[in-house]
């Protein structure tokens, strides 16, 4: 009779699966969010049905499956991934783009994540390629799974029969099932981050208009008359880049001209205002005009006093300004106006 008492009270022979099963209903029971949906599917599939073929354990097989779980953890010092996707998953948002790229091509890792928000988070030039050149039925999918803001913004981009056809597509996209739009997810992410790795961050037209933005004026127009004779496209996209004391009128708000003038010193904004009334008169006036009438006065009264001044310390001043400016736009304190058409006048 004790002998059978005591086969009631030892715990169950389980397998390892047996064991998981265990502890993740444990776990679950508990409240404690398990992250099965990090495991491959496979395994995801087995420990459901083996959940599922469970049904009951005695308190002491629970006890000692705990226990021996708790042992297994506490020995545990530290833990590294398993494999190269696991390591890039734990490094990606600690390491640069370019390298985590790298990685996965000598590899073959796989994009790890939600596909659709790394595709979120390119710039648009790099989705109008598939906007344009995929079947419409996945350009729809894409400009669905984009936030509204963004895929209207591309939309306005593209040709408008274009346009039209992704428009028309957008409809049809209401029988797609979940697990196909993952899949094009991933096939475009995969995609897009198979492209040739490159050693510049900004655009060709962001690099030379930051050039020629610090250049001298004869400089500037020397360069830009030459690209007009060499590739007139190119040419107009440098224009639209450069941001100039020209530019001022068109491209900064009026009620932002007192923020920009605070952060100058007296000197440089009076040697540039008095230089632009020379060169630029409208962005001298500009700047005068929006600022408090008593300051412009002052001002005014300055420049006439301060004679002539050198050309090469008047362009320093006036650059000086759009410097300013510039930090004030990029620290988020102004915002630039955009003026996408304009073919600066230096």
């Amino acid at each position: 009779m004790s002998t059978a008492l005591a086969d009631l009270s030892a715990p169950r022979k389980l397998t390892n699966r047996q064991k998981a099963a265990v502890i993740v209903r444990l776990l679950l029971s508990e409240g404690v969010e398990v992250p099965i949906g990090d495991l491959p599917e496979g395994m995801q599939e087995d420990l459901t049905q083996q959940l599922a073929d469970m049904q009951s354990i005695d308190r002491a097989t629970l006890k000692a499956v705990t226990e021996e779980f708790l042992a297994t953890i506490d020995s545990i010092g530290l833990s590294f991934p398993r494999g190269l996707g696991d390591a890039l998953g734990l490094l990606e948002s600690h390491i640069s783009p370019s390298a985590a790229q790298r990685v996965r091509k000598r590899s073959g890792v796989p994009i790890s994540g939600d596909p659709w928000q790394i595709i979120a988070d390119l710039p648009p030039e790099k989705l109008e390629p598939i906007l344009v050149n995929e079947a419409p039925e996945v350009g729809a999918i894409l400009l669905s799974k984009l936030p509204v803001k963004r895929a209207a913004e591309l939309l306005e981009v593209l040709p408008g029969d274009r346009a039209r056809r992704l428009s028309i597509a957008i409809r049809q996209t209401s029988v797609v099932g979940p697990e196909t739009v993952r899949r094009i997810g991933v096939s475009l992410a995969e995609q897009l981050d198979n492209q040739p790795d490159i050693a510049f961050d900004d655009s060709p037209v962001e690099r030379v208009g930051a050039i020629l933005n610090s250049s001298r004026a004869k400089t500037r127009d020397d360069v830009l008359a030459g690209l007009d004779e060499e590739d007139q496209q190119f040419a107009k996209a440098v224009r639209q880049s450069i941001f100039t004391y020209a530019n001022l009128p068109q491209r900064l708000a009026a009620s932002d001209v007192p923020k920009a003038v605070r952060v100058l010193e007296q000197d440089i904004l009076l040697r540039a205002l008095a230089a632009g009334a020379e060169a630029h008169p409208e962005s001298t006036e500009f700047i005068l005009n929006n600022m408090s009438k008593r300051m412009a006065e002052s001002l005014r009264d300055e420049m006439a006093e301060l004679g002539e001044i050198k050309a090469a310390d008047g362009e320093d001043a006036m650059a000086a300004v759009i410097e300013a400016i510039r930090d004030l736009a990029n620290a988020g304190t102004i915002l630039l106006v955009a003026e996408e058409d304009q073919d600066p006048d230096t």
